[in-house]
């Protein structure tokens, strides 16, 4: 399991305990990580028992049962329910993913819950994404077109160019792979990881946009683009099945042709 960015001088305590109700035969305990900055001087870890007879399949579902029926003041960001948003990413298992998609019975054992590895927390669950955003931000995820379309008519592309963009407009934004990323633990500040790299390539590949060369020189430094070791573990924790180190392979690949 990854390193957590805990508070300067802190360690992670046990928490409190909460049983299953009387009678339920299918418990399954999940320990969660549960830290507020204003209120708590250690983080810890609660455990809950969860009667599954009484549950929905995914670990999205008991957290919103404990939520509702047990303790309100779990916190975790949640939306869709559907793998689409990306609001539920947390490491679940000791793997990032979405709580959403994640299914209990695939978990042996208990169910052990934090936040996104190497983020600031904001409370329990919930990492502070400021960061990621304003690296995303700065990579300008829009169409930049010199002219404009047709009047009544769409940007047109082929079969072919529409093809390229396929693997990288599924990216959610969840950032389950850019905190799974040693790179990006270690020049977070100016590696812009694999989320936000993946994001980059999706417009410069995409035939409509007239800005390739602008996107690829901004990113010409040592630390954007080339920090990345090929350590591939943003394409084993990515929830929708995504490559983002092939992306930054496709860039590199357009960085020499230029």
């Amino acid at each position: 399991m990854a390193e957590f960015r805990l508070p300067k001088n802190s360690r992670i305590t046990d928490g409190m305990v909460h049983k299953a109700p009387v009678g339920a035969n299918n418990v399954k305990t999940f320990k969660i990580y549960r830290w507020s900055p204003d209120d708590d001087a250690q983080p810890r870890i609660d455990a809950f028992d969860i009667d599954l007879d009484d549950c929905g399949p995914m670990v999205l579902d008991a957290l919103i049962k404990i939520k509702n029926e047990t303790d309100s003041s779990l916190t975790f960001r949640r939306s869709c329910r559907e793998g689409i948003c990306g609001s539920c990413s947390m490491n679940i298992d000791g793997t990032n993913t979405l709580a959403c998609l994640k299914g209990i019975k695939d978990i042996k054992g208990d169910v052990n819950i934090y936040p996104l590895p190497h983020m600031p927390v904001v409370k329990d669950l919930v990492p502070d994404l400021s960061n990621a955003y304003r690296q995303l931000t700065s990579i300008e995820p829009w169409l930049k077109a010199d002219n404009s379309a047709p009047e009544g008519e769409e940007r047109r592309q082929s079969p072919v160019e529409r093809e390229k963009l396929d693997g990288l407009w599924e990216c959610v934004l969840c950032f389950s792979c850019s905190t799974a990323c040693p790179s990006y633990w270690w020049n977070g500040d100016n590696y812009l990881g694999p989320a936000v790299l993946l994001q980059a390539y999706r417009w410069i590949s995409d035939s409509r946009d007239d800005r390739k060369r602008e996107r690829l020189d901004a990113l010409d430094d040592s630390f954007s683009l080339y920090r990345c070791h090929t350590i591939m573990n943003c394409a084993k924790t990515c929830p929708k099945g995504l490559n983002p180190g092939k992306a930054i392979a496709g860039i590199k690949s357009e960085m020499g042709q230029r």
